[in-house]
């Protein structure tokens, strides 16, 4: 049986060996019988193999993978090993979020509390609503309680304002305060800065922004006594403190030769009033309406929230002369600290 160029008999029969539809085998077949006859072996199986249409001849497509041929060595190169994505850093496993019931069991700092959720969630952005936000784990104790390590004493002021606004008692407060800093609950801290006694704290600091020394010559104080009662093995000790508000040190005698009332002497002038007390520490000036006892309720009040009882008495002024008749006279106090 004779076939023609169109894949046919010569009766016109359609042949067995053509086909209509696209497939491999023709190729694949012609590939691997001129391989046998050239005595080569046949390559590895990654090549390309081209599909090409019924109408093409063998001839073409022994043709197309012959362009293989040269690729297919290509394609037996060893390829390029990916970069590891592996850094050495372990892969972290994120646990469930932690799920809390309606109405929360409390231990905090051995005080034992229960509220709802809710209660704690009140406020956004605080720390107590993130803690139960189930972000954070927080660990149980022996009875199953939610712990949180901070003293319970005002947690109980804590949760009164979360419930229902509710305000500590003045001798609370401050202590209050501190908590509600500690745990970033901002309507709370906002309530409490309008009550006093921390509207007065915020006046009284506006005057003692006036002498930027302040906190320094109060820790001057504390080491002085401390150094002193040390020395004398004594129970206190005892400290000159001169506590002035002039700008400039003035008599009841002074003349329009130099113009005090208003503080405006030269350079000049000032010079021959600039002199130091001879006394262990000393505050001032400043320009204020309060006046020398008002500072010295600031210095022995702020003593007295460290503990450190303190007695002051004006014991005179200070006279060394300065020009003419022009003395200090700024007054001078005994501080007396009492350590036991």
């Amino acid at each position: 049986m004779q076939q023609n160029g169109a894949g046919e008999t010569s009766n016109g029969e359609p042949s067995a060996l053509s086909f209509r539809t696209p497939s491999p085998l023709p190729m694949a077949t012609s590939r691997v019988r001129r391989f046998a006859q050239e005595g080569r072996a046949v390559p590895q199986p990654r090549v390309m193999v081209v599909f090409s249409p019924a109408s093409e001849t063998d001839n073409q497509g022994d043709a197309a993978m012959s362009n293989t041929e040269c690729e297919g060595e290509e394609y037996r190169k060893p390829a390029i090993p990916a970069p590891s994505l592996n850094l050495g850093k372990p892969i972290r496993t994120f646990s469930p979020a932690q799920e809390f019931p309606e109405v929360v069991p409390l231990n905090v700092g051995g005080t034992h509390f229960t509220t709802r959720l809710s209660t704690l969630q009140r406020y956004e952005d605080t720390m107590l609503a993130a803690m139960f936000s189930g972000r954070h784990h927080i660990p149980r104790d022996a009875e199953g309680r939610f712990f949180i390590d901070r003293d319970g004493k005002y947690f109980g002021d804590i949760l009164n304002f979360l419930r229902e606004g509710e305000l500590p008692k003045r001798d609370r407060v401050r202590a209050v305060y501190r908590e509600a800093q500690y745990y970033a609950l901002g309507p709370l801290l906002e309530s409490l800065e309008d009550t006093q006694p921390l509207t007065g704290e915020k006046v009284r600091q506006a005057f003692l922004d006036l002498l930027p020394y302040y906190r320094e010559n109060l820790e001057r104080i504390v080491e002085i006594a401390k150094l002193r009662a040390m020395q004398r093995k004594a129970r206190f000790a005892k400290l000159k403190v001169c506590v002035y508000k002039e700008e400039m040190p003035i008599t009841p005698y002074e003349r329009p030769l130099f113009n005090s009332l208003r503080f405006e002497r030269t350079e000049s002038e000032a010079k021959l009033f600039e002199h130091h007390c001879e006394v262990d520490v000393s505050f001032g000036p400043w320009e204020a309406v309060a006046d020398v006892y008002d500072l010295l309720h600031c210095i022995v009040s702020d003593l007295g929230e460290r503990g450190i009882t303190v007695d002051q008495q004006c014991i005179g002024v200070c006279d060394k002369h300065l020009i003419n008749h022009y003395y200090c006279k700024r007054p001078i106090y005994e501080f007396k600290i009492t350590w036991w």
